[in-house]
């Protein structure tokens, strides 16, 4: 959903003749930490069902890099949209490490999902960093509970950490696309 979120964003910025030049003068500390934690969590998704280390260590790489990912986008919370993406996100986390590294899904809710990944959860199977949503779950309202589907192009099931951390996104973009390029004193990332 985020990238969704973040496709959406950059189309309406156009849309409102924002530019991306912005990315230009924008600056966060410790940058090059978004990268790495993206990579770490791609390689997990691929790794975990071929080497038995990964797939035994997984949940705890996820928490590892929501940590680290709250750290970023603390430290960088003077940026419009960022304490929005950090509530987000956090709220995300909590549930995550409530539940041992993995994000409860609602069955019922992935029922507009493809039906081998229901049945992955059905069986209590993992996929990537989801399990299934049950009475046991902590926090469960903060898991993947929205389903999402037509007239959306990709049906996908969301928490309500994954909307507040879109519209933090949301906030930032047009921030960086439209109104930095209509202020000639834009110094990379100031609030006004």
């Amino acid at each position: 959903m985020v990238f969704d979120g973040i496709l959406l964003s950059i189309i309406i910025g156009f849309l409102r003749k924002g530019s991306l030049k912005g990315l230009a003068d924008f600056h966060v500390k410790h940058g090059w930490i978004f990268p790495v934690l993206l990579l770490i969590e791609v390689l997990v998704f691929i790794l975990q069902d071929k080497i038995l280390f990964v797939k035994t260590l997984s949940n705890y790489i996820y928490i590892l890099v929501y940590i680290v990912g709250l750290f970023f986008l603390y430290i960088n919370r003077h940026h419009r949209g960022f304490t929005i993406i950090l509530i987000g996100v956090l709220l995300n986390f909590i549930v995550i490490a409530a539940n041992g590294g993995r994000m409860p899904v609602s069955i019922e809710a992935a029922t507009v999902l493809d039906p081998v990944f229901v049945d992955m959860l059905k069986n209590g199977d993992l996929y990537a960093k989801h399990q299934a949503l049950t009475s046991t779950t902590n926090f469960g309202f903060l898991g993947d509970i929205i389903p999402i589907t037509d007239p959306y192009p990709k049906s996908q099931v969301i928490s309500i950490g994954d909307v507040i951390m879109n519209i933090g996104i949301f906030i930032f973009i047009q921030w960086l696309m439209v109104t930095s390029r209509r202020t000639p004193s834009f110094k990379g990332g100031e609030t006004a």
